[in-house]
This record gives C-alpha cells, sequence and structure tokens, in this order.
C-alpha cells in the first residue's frame, strides 16, 4: 500500500527505461528487451522489484541483528526514500544493480566469523568483478571491499590477493571470449568511463527538496545510530562500520562517472535506508518518527504531482 501510495504517479505514466548503452550488460539488456514493453508491464516490474529489495533489505538486517527489535522500518525506509527523486522512479540498471550490492553485503558480513575466509573472499571478487560488468559506475564498490576487509579481518596479504584474483577473473573470461571472436578492442565497452561532472546544471526546487529532506532523515538516523552504537556488540558494530562506508563512497557515484546521473544514487538507498530507519526505531518518543514519515511522504507527493504537472494536462491547476 505504501509503495502505491509514494509511486502513485506510475498509474498514470509508466515508468521509463533511462539506460545509457556504455553502462554494462544491464543496460544493453533493458534497451534490448525493456524498451517498448506494455507500460502496465514496466509498472507491475518497477513495483516488484523495489518491493522485492526492501523486504529483502530489512530481513537482512534483522537476521544480522543490527537494530534493537524486530520491524519493517528498514523496507518503509527504502519505499519512501525511492519516491523523493524523478530519476529513481525509473527502470534504470541502478535498479537492478542494488540486488547486486544486497547479496555482496551479506557476503561481507559473513567475513568476520570465518576461519579460513579463501572461498568467501574468492566468491566476494567474483560478485564485485560480475557487478562491474553489469553496471560499471559499480566499479567504486572495489573501494568497499578493500576497505571493508582491512576493518573487518587482520592484514593477510594472501587473502588480499585472493580477492583481488576474483575481481579480475570475470574480465579475465570476457578479455578471453572477446580474442577468441577476434574483437580484443571492444573490451574498452566494459571498461568504467570515470571523470569529474555535474549531475545536475540547474538545481530546481523539486531536486533541492528532495535533496534536503534525505539529508534531514540521513543525519538523524545517524546520530540515533551515534548513541546506541557503543552498547552494540563488536561484529554489530563493524557491520555498521561497512554501511557507513558503502554509504560514503557510493554518495560519489553521479559526480566521478560520466553519463551516471541522478539515477545511479540509486545504488545509495541500500545504506540509506538502513541509517534513516534507526529514527524510526530507536526514539521511544513517536513525535518525531512521525513528523519524519509524514515528511518524507509528503516530499514523495510532491515529486509526484511536479511529475504529473509537467506531463499530465488535466493536473495543471
Amino acid at each position: 500500500m505504501l509503495s502505491m501510495v509514494v509511486h502513485f504517479h506510475l498509474f498514470f505514466q509508466a515508468p521509463v527505461v533511462l539506460a545509457s548503452a556504455n553502462d554494462g550488460f544491464f543496460a544493453i539488456f533493458l534497451r534490448r528487451w525493456f524498451t517498448g514493453l506494455d507500460p502496465n508491464l514496466l509498472f507491475l516490474i518497477y513495483l516488484l522489484t523495489i518491493l522485492v529489495q526492501a523486504i529483502r533489505l530489512n530481513m537482512l538486517l534483522l537476521e544480522l541483528k543490527m537494530f534493537p527489535q524486530s520491524g519493517y522500518t528498514v523496507a518503509m525506509s527504502y519505499i519512501l526514500l525511492s519516491g523523493l527523486m524523478t530519476q529513481w522512479c525509473a527502470i534504470t540498471p541502478a535498479l537492478f544493480a542494488n540486488f547486486l550490492l544486497i547479496w555482496l553485503f551479506v557476503k561481507i558480513t559473513r567475513l568476520f566469523n570465518q576461519a579460513n575466509p579463501k572461498n568467501l573472499l574468492f566468491n566476494i571478487g567474483l560478485i564485485i568483478g560480475t557487478t562491474v560488468l553489469c553496471y560499471h559506475p559499480t566499479a567504486i564498490m572495489i573501494i568497499v571491499v578493500l576497505f571493508s576487509l582491512a576493518i573487518i579481518r587482520p592484514f593477510k596479504l594472501q587473502e588480499w590477493f585472493i580477492l583481488l584474483i576474483g575481481i579480475i577473473l570475470p574480465y579475465y573470461f570476457l578479455g578471453a571470449g572477446l580474442f577468441l571472436n577476434d574483437q580484443p578492442g571492444s573490451i574498452t565497452r566494459f571498461l568504467p568511463n570515470p571523470g569529474l561532472v555535474l549531475p545536475v546544471k540547474v538545481a530546481e526546487p523539486p531536486l533541492i527538496v528532495s535533496s534536503s529532506l534525505i539529508l534531514l532523515s540521513l543525519l538523524s538516523g545517524i546520530i540515533c545510530w551515534q548513541q546506541f552504537n557503543s552498547r552494540l556488540v563488536i561484529q554489530i558494530r563493524k557491520n555498521w562500520s561497512v554501511m557507513l562506508l558503502m554509504g560514503l563512497i557510493l554518495l560519489a557515484v553521479p559526480f566521478i562517472f560520466v553519463d551516471a546521473g541522478i539515477q545511479a544514487a540509486f545504488l545509495c538507498l541500500v545504506p540509506m535506508s538502513a541509517f534513516v530507519s534507526n529514527s524510526f526505531s530507536y526514539p521511544k518518543r513517536l513525535v518525531f518518527p512521525n513528523l519524519l514519515f509524514f515528511l518524507l511522504l509528503g516530499g514523495a507527493l510532491y515529486n509526484n504531482w511536479q511529475v504529473l504537472h509537467y506531463n499530465w494536462p488535466v493536473f495543471k491547476f
């Protein structure tokens, strides 16, 4: 119900497909198979995708005992945040890349209790290498994985080499396949294209409102998390540190990858929704959580109104 309210404009205008041809396999797949699909089917695919991701992330963090009590505040935060940006209400490679980011976070959290993590490290490397091939701006997650390994485990050179081998292996097989087909030069199409860019040229009112709400909710969530972080066991504190690192580094994606755009910032929803949910989970008095909820819901509805106002004449009054 909440997802339908947050994205009610999709009942009038189906989600568009935003995919650059040079963004990886996800973009190629979307441009080939999703362009021209029935609008109702696109709406259903988008809604089911964010619902599955929200519930999966919620259940994962509960299994890791990262919150003092059970609930669906993580899923709720994910849904609310997904409606704050117009570019996030579209079918993009970043939308599907979040499946891989959630899977990657699961693997990283398991490093803490592994006496012999070689197989796990190799699998993490394979996942991140495959993720980069599927969506090039996720190349920045290599930095997250390397720092996470340094946070969770003591330094062992052999473990770092295993991780790097796993990261390189998908590109090795891709290069071998291109070489056998006499196309070795085509591998440049599957490499990230970094460059300092401004994702938005003009800050319009909807963007300012949405960014302010995201910043407010994120800061309040981090403050609540800091107040209770010292009471958590060391493994959970390290999991939160990895999540914080992921959020900080992913924020740079729209600014350091050419043609990534605001839609690439959808990757940030995985760590952001975890921290924003602290604002709903920890406070004993419900005044601020209720106020924050209605502010985020109001921001999502305002974004919906802006979309309908510019695209549907009946809403122009």
